[in-house]
C-alpha cells in the first residue's frame, strides 16, 4: 500500500487499488506464462499504480521496451502488448508479430491499449494482416493516476496541444471519463463550476454520461463538495514564468518525470580521504520525490530562499540525535536508541540528498543570467515597456540561447500586453527565424494559434485592469512566513489559483468584469445528489474542492493550492487534478514542430 496517498482528506488508494484490481483481472485472462512489451512512454505512469512484484504475482516473467524488428527470446506462453492507440506503434507490432519463427514455441498475444481502444489501430492491424493473430484486445482505463496524497495527474504529453492546435477533444472525453470514474469512487461532487471553453465541454459530458447512467447511481456520501474545472488558455501567463518553489525549479532545471528526477552524479558522491577524483560515477542519481519522504514534504512548496534555514535547523536536530548514544547506559536506554536508529538514518540520508539537490540548484540561482532573466519576466508581470522590442531578449537571440528560452520570454511579453505591435512581433519572428533557422516557421504559427504569441488585435490592454483586479503582483512579499500565494512566483500571484481563492470568499459575482475579459464562458452547474444522502457539515470541518486544470498545472500552482489548503481562516481543502503536470520549458517544446525538408 503506498502509505502517502492516504494521508489526506482524500484516500487516493482507493483510487490506486481500483486500478490495480483492473490491471490483475486482465493479467489473470492470459492464463500461463507472460511477456509484457512495453510501448516506453506507459513504464512511468504503470510504475506509479503497480511495481514489478505485483506483475510477478500474475507470471509475468519477462518485460521488454517495443521497438521495431523481432521480439527478444522469451520462454513464455503469453505476450503482451501494452501501447497507447497510436498507429505508428500498431506498424512497430505487426513487424513483432510476423517476424515470430513458427517452428518455435507456439506463443498467443494480447493487445492492452491505454487508455482507450481505437477502431482505427484495429484497421491498421488487418490491413498489416496481424489482426487475427490477437487472442485478447482489451482496453485499460488508466486516466486519473494518484501521484501523491493530493495531487492526480492523466499524464497525457499532447492534451494542451490537442486541445487549442489540433481541435482534437480525445482529451476532454478521457477527462470526463476520468472524473465519472472519480464520482464512482467518492460519491457525486454536488457542484461543479467552470471557466474555459474546454471546461464547458468537460461538464457537458460528464452531465450526459450521469444521465445516460442514472439508473446504477452509487449510494455514496459524497467526499468532495464541489469540482472547479480550469481551461489553461484562462492563464496562459503562469507556466511561462519561473517557477520559485523548492519543487519548482528543480521540474525548472531537470524536468520531474513520474514522481522521479535525474541528478548530476557528482554532488552525490561520498569522497573517501585521499581517493582524490578517481571513478566518479557517471550515472545520473536517480530519486523519487514525494510526500512520503518526510524532509521533501516539508520543504518541496517553500520559496527556495526559505529552504536553506530549514536544511540547517535539520541537520543540527538530526547530530544531536546521534550525540544522544553517548547519553544511553541502561540496557533500556541502549534498546530505545536503537530503534529509533532505522528512522534517524533515513532522516540523514534524506538531508544529505536534499542538500546537495538545493547546492546545485543555488549555482544555477545565484548566477547573473538567472538574475536577468527573473528581472526581465517581473518587468513584464508588472507591465513596464511591455509595448515594445526588448533588449534583453535581443540580447539572448543574438547570444543563441536555446530557443526555449527566448520563446518563453517572448510568449510572455505577448500575453502581458495582449498581443504586440505588429512592427515588434515581426522583427521577433525575422530574429528567431534568421538566428535559429526558417524550419522554425511552424512554431511560431504554432504559438500564435495557441493564443501565446499574438498580434495586437486592439489599442485596449486587459492586463493591467486583471492585474489589479485580482492582485495578481503583491509588492511586500515574505518568502520566509508567506501570507499570500504570490511568495510562489515571488509576487506574482497565479492567475488560475487567485480564481480558484475567490470563488471561495467572496465568490465570482464580486470579479464577474474581470472574468468576460478572460477567454471562454465562465459556469455552474449543481448535480441532484441520491435521495437521502445529504452531506452534514461538522462544526468547524472544512470543505473539500476537486481543482482540474484542463492542459496542465506547474508545481509552483499545486503549491500555491496547498498552501490556500493551510490557511486557518480559509475553510477549504483542495485536491489538485490535472492533464500533465507542466513547466515552461517542456510546455513550449510541446508545441514546437519543425519544418522538414523537402526530400531532393
Amino acid at each position: 500500500m503506498a502509505a502517502h496517498l492516504s494521508y489526506g482528506r482524500v484516500n487516493l488508494n482507493i483510487l490506486r487499488e481500483a486500478a490495480r484490481k483492473e490491471l490483475r483481472e486482465f493479467l489473470d485472462k492470459c492464463a500461463g506464462s507472460k511477456a509484457i512489451v512495453w510501448d516506453e512512454y506507459l513504464t512511468g505512469p504503470f510504475g506509479l499504480i503497480a511495481q514489478y512484484s505485483l506483475l510477478k504475482e500474475h507470471e509475468v516473467e519477462k518485460m521488454f521496451t517495443l521497438k521495431a524488428g523481432r521480439l527478444p527470446a522469451a520462454d513464455v506462453k503469453n505476450i503482451i502488448f501494452f501501447v497507447r492507440p497510436r498507429l505508428e506503434l500498431m506498424d512497430i507490432i505487426a513487424e513483432n508479430v510476423m517476424g515470430e519463427d513458427k517452428q518455435r514455441l507456439q506463443r498467443d498475444f494480447h493487445i492492452l491499449f491505454v487508455p482507450r481502444r481505437s477502431l482505427l489501430c484495429e484497421q491498421r492491424l488487418k490491413e498489416q494482416g496481424v489482426l487475427g493473430s490477437f487472442i485478447n484486445m482489451d482496453e485499460y482505463t488508466l486516466d486519473l493516476i494518484p501521484y501523491d496524497g493530493d495531487l492526480l495527474s492523466m499524464e497525457s504529453e499532447s492534451a494542451f496541444r490537442e486541445c487549442y492546435l489540433e481541435n482534437d477533444q480525445t482529451s476532454l472525453y478521457h477527462t470526463a471519463k476520468g472524473l465519472m470514474t472519480l464520482q464512482a469512487l467518492y460519491g457525486t461532487i454536488p457542484q461543479i463550476f467552470g471557466k474555459g471553453e474546454c471546461a464547458r465541454h468537460v461538464a457537458n459530458m460528464m452531465l450526459r454520461m450521469k444521465r445516460e447512467f442514472a439508473g446504477s447511481q452509487n449510494q455514496i456520501l459524497p467526499v468532495f463538495d464541489s469540482l472547479l474545472l480550469l481551461d489553461r488558455n484562462v492563464d496562459l501567463l503562469t507556466p511561462l514564468a519561473t517557477q520559485l518553489t523548492y519543487e519548482g525549479l528543480i521540474d525548472e532545471m531537470y524536468s520531474i518525470t513520474n514522481g522521479y528526477v535525474k541528478l548530476p552524479p557528482e554532488k552525490f558522491t561520498q569522497k573517501k580521504q585521499g581517493e582524490g577524483g578517481k571513478d566518479l560515477p557517471t550515472e545520473p542519481k536517480k530519486l523519487q520525490l514525494n510526500s512520503a519522504e518526510e524532509l521533501y514534504a516539508e520543504i518541496r512548496d517553500k520559496n527556495f530562499n526559505a529552504v536553506g534555514s530549514v536544511l540547517s535547523k535539520k541537520a543540527k536536530i538530526i547530530s544531536a540525535a546521534f550525540e544522544e548514544r553517548h547519553n544511553a547506559k541502561t540496557v533500556g536506554e541502549i534498546k530505545q536508541f536503537v530503534s529509533q536508529l532505522p528512522h534517524m538514518q533515513a532522516a540523514r540520508s534524506s538531508l544529505a540528498n536534499h542538500t546537495s539537490i538545493a547546492e546545485l540548484i543555488k549555482d544555477i540561482t545565484t548566477s547573473e543570467s538567472f538574475f536577468d532573466k527573473l528581472t526581465v519576466e517581473q518587468e513584464f508581470m508588472t507591465g513596464v515597456d511591455t509595448d515594445k522590442v526588448n533588449g534583453y531578449i535581443e540580447d539572448c537571440i543574438a547570444q543563441q540561447n536555446p530557443l526555449t528560452k527566448i520563446l518563453r520570454l517572448v510568449c510572455m511579453q505577448s500575453v502581458c500586453n495582449n498581443g504586440l505591435k505588429q512592427k515588434v512581433l515581426d522583427y521577433y519572428k525575422r530574429e528567431i527565424l534568421q538566428t535559429y533557422g526558417y524550419e522554425h516557421i511552424i512554431t511560431l504559427s504554432n504559438l500564435e494559434k495557441a493564443g501565446l504569441l499574438k498580434p495586437q488585435t486592439s489599442t485596449r490592454n486587459n492586463y493591467p485592469t486583471i492585474r489589479k483586479t485580482l492582485k495578481l503582483w503583491m509588492e511586500d512579499i515574505n518568502e520566509q512566513n508567506p501570507n499570500d500565494i504570490s511568495y510562489v512566483y515571488s509576487g506574482y500571484a497565479p492567475l488560475s489559483v487567485r480564481l480558484a481563492q475567490l470563488l471561495v470568499r467572496p465568490g465570482w459575482r464580486s470579479i464577474e468584469e474581470v472574468l468576460k475579459m478572460l477567454p471562454g464562458p465562465h459556469f455552474e452547474e449543481r448535480q441532484q445528489l441520491p435521495s437521502g444522502l445529504h452531506k452534514k457539515r461538522q462544526q468547524g470541518e472544512n470543505r473539500t474542492t476537486l481543482v482540474f486544470f484542463l492542459g496542465g498545472v506547474t508545481y509552483a500552482e499545486v503549491a500555491a493550492l496547498r498552501f490556500l489548503s493551510q490557511m486557518e481562516d480559509g475553510g477549504t481543502e483542495y485536491i489538485i487534478a490535472t492533464t500533465k503536470l507542466i513547466n515552461g520549458s517542456g510546455w513550449i517544446n510541446s508545441l514546437m514542430d519543425k519544418l522538414e525538408a523537402p526530400p531532393f
